[in-house]
């Protein structure tokens, strides 16, 4: 599925999106050089070009590599009991080590190929990342967070080390940020979906998420915070985080502030829909499958509030979650997405630039000069329905060089 660009061949889609608009007017022929884009023209000059020597490919629409913003490689998404998923767990490193790398080629294939993993307590992450340089390896690339940071005998013993006093954070973070892309902030817990809600405190108060904020701008990285409910959602606004993953029961305010401040927000709609779609696998009754459609509805409709302030989202499955498959749970992403009414330019620009915006890379669309991290497929997601119908008909994926 996924290749090595050779040294020079020229493409033509029928139609693309290149990360920001669609281009729907007519054949676009792309030259590739090097696993670089060296020029575009509207038209259709395959034929000339073959003629000179260009090996030709003809796609029916193209697009930048879809990008997961927030997984765990070393879990595994698809075990649905939790004896299986506890024995997955009790694995020696090397075997979740090759996990990881089975969840890195599974994104590959369906034509994700960047995911920002999430952390995991092992260093996994940063061992898979390095090994993805290499265009050969046949691995998503990965932005990694590394080790987290949390407070002693709160949620996060899988994926963060424990920080205390300010002496503590400013440590943790200077040395943590020596090997991680991003800081990952455990701020709060989980939510309590018998209750409906989050009932635990924040992990870190204003002044201590500052700190950590601010300790991590000062090496050169941002921070993303694992939170939900609306105390801990203050902290994080108020504290100036990079980015909120999940932020269950968002509000209005919450979003503006977002908006002004330039904080993104992955919402990771996957794992709370599947434990509503399949209640069973986890022991649910009829009240809290009710509580988890109340709060899926909530997010839905802040999320559409978000895009219509102008937050900038980024598209993000949580996958290796319970049900979250990695690879093909971003298209169940973003139907989650489109569901909540956003049109399918918003979907595709919050899976595929807005997080290259963020993560501050060079050149986040298909542009002249950017590297050829491309995906090919059979279908346009524009007028299909739902989008999982197109982004599930991968034809194609490249990498290319210096991606």
């Amino acid at each position: 599925m996924s290749t090595t660009p050779a040294n020079r061949f020229v493409l033509v889609a029928t139609e693309w999106f290149d990360g920001e608009r669609r281009h729907a007017h007519g054949p676009t022929t792309f030259k590739v050089v090097d696993g670089r884009l060296a020029g575009l023209a509207e038209g259709d000059h395959g034929e000339t070009l073959a003629a000179q020597g260009w090996p030709l490919q003809r796609v029916a629409f193209l697009m930048p590599g879809l990008v997961d913003a927030h997984v765990h490689l070393f879990l595994d998404g698809g075990p649905t009991d939790q004896a299986t998923r506890s024995a997955h767990l009790k694995q020696n490193v090397e075997q979740l080590t090759d996990a990881a790398r089975r969840s890195a080629r599974q994104n590959l294939a369906a034509g994700v190929t960047l995911v920002r993993d999430a952390g995991d307590r092992h260093g996994i992450n940063n061992r898979v990342r390095d090994e993805a340089c290499d265009p050969l390896a046949g691995l998503a690339r990965v932005r990694s967070g590394g080790l987290g940071v949390k407070r002693a005998k709160r949620y996060g013993t899988f994926m963060a080390t424990d920080v205390d006093d300010a002496t503590s954070i400013r440590g943790s973070v200077t040395k943590l940020a020596e090997a991680n892309d991003e800081i990952k902030l455990i701020l709060t817990g989980i939510i309590d979906f018998d209750a409906g809600t989050v009932t635990d405190e924040p992990q870190f108060d204003i002044p201590a998420a500052r700190l950590v904020v601010e300790t991590a701008h000062a090496c050169g990285r941002k921070v993303f915070a694992h939170c939900s409910g609306v105390k801990g959602l203050d902290v994080a606004v108020e504290a100036g985080v990079d980015a909120i993953e999940h932020g269950f029961f968002m509000t209005r305010e919450h979003l503006l502030k977002m908006r002004d401040r330039g904080l993104a927000w992955t919402p990771t709609f996957c794992p709370v829909h599947f434990q509503w779609a399949q209640p069973d696998a986890v022991g649910w009754s009829a009240n809290t499958v009710g509580n988890l459609r109340r709060i899926l509805d909530d997010h839905a409709e802040h999320l559409r509030l978000a895009d219509e302030l102008g937050v900038r989202l980024l598209l993000g499955t949580d996958a290796g979650s319970m049900g979250v498959v990695h690879g093909l749970a971003l298209a169940e992403e973003a139907d989650r997405f489109q569901e909540a009414g956003l049109g399918v330019d918003a979907v595709l620009r919050a899976a595929t630039s807005a997080a290259r915006w963020h993560f501050g890379m060079a050149q986040p669309r298909l542009a002249v000069g950017a590297p050829w991290e491309a995906v090919a497929l059979g279908a346009s997601p524009f007028g299909m329905g739902k989008l999982s119908q197109a982004l599930g008909r991968v034809e194609r994926v490249w990498l290319g060089q210096g991606a």
